[in-house]
């Protein structure tokens, strides 16, 4: 009777440990902030970017999702050029990247303070793969300032895409703007 019980209590407890050990690797909230309502035409509504709102509260992440071959993200688009939606020049060169070259802006946590910069990923999503370069931080830690154009944090499990992304994964261009996707180091 012995045998019985602990051949059939180890198996659930390894897959009730490998379970825990999963939920762990999990990213929560960080914090929030309040927004403020932008100055007028103070943000940059290309792309059907959202703007702060005022009194509303918005959660911040300082990380993102564990990173895997096959990591699971939310495909947004992004102009990176000057006085695109983007806002300021990227972080990675301090330079404006055109629409027509297929880079990305990472959630915080991904960006991993810069580690990933001018690197590529490999983008899957509708059936098709794009390599894209990694040119900025998509912010999950701030927002709603002129330094963010005046827009919400990023949700932490964002890859921000320019139009070239969006195309080469031959998504119908009124169909661009959120996309489930999955994406891999290529270095």
């Amino acid at each position: 009777m012995k045998q019985v019980i602990c051949s059939t209590v180890f198996p659930l407890l390894c897959i009730l440990l490998l379970f825990l050990s999963v939920e762990a690797q999990t990213c929560s909230p960080s914090g929030k902030i309040k927004g403020k309502t932008p100055p007028p035409g103070q943000c940059n509504q290309e792309n059907d970017s959202d703007c702060c709102k005022d009194g509303k509260w918005y959660t911040t992440y300082k990380c993102s999702p564990p990173v895997s071959s096959q990591t699971k993200a939310t495909l947004t688009l992004n102009s990176f050029e000057r006085d695109g939606d983007g806002g300021a020049p990227s972080e990675c060169d301090n330079q404006y990247h055109s629409d027509d070259d297929p880079v990305v802006a990472l959630s915080t946590g991904w960006y991993s303070n810069g580690k990933r910069c001018l690197k590529y990923i490999n983008i899957h999503g509708n059936g098709k793969s794009v390599r894209a370069k990694i040119v900025d931080e998509c912010d999950s830690t701030m927002g709603c300032d002129s330094d963010h154009d005046y827009q919400p944090p990023c949700p932490n499990n964002i890859v921000d895409g320019s139009k070239a992304v969006w195309k080469a994964l031959g998504v119908p261009e009124n169909d661009w703007g959120g996309m489930d996707i999955y994406w891999s180091d290529t270095d």
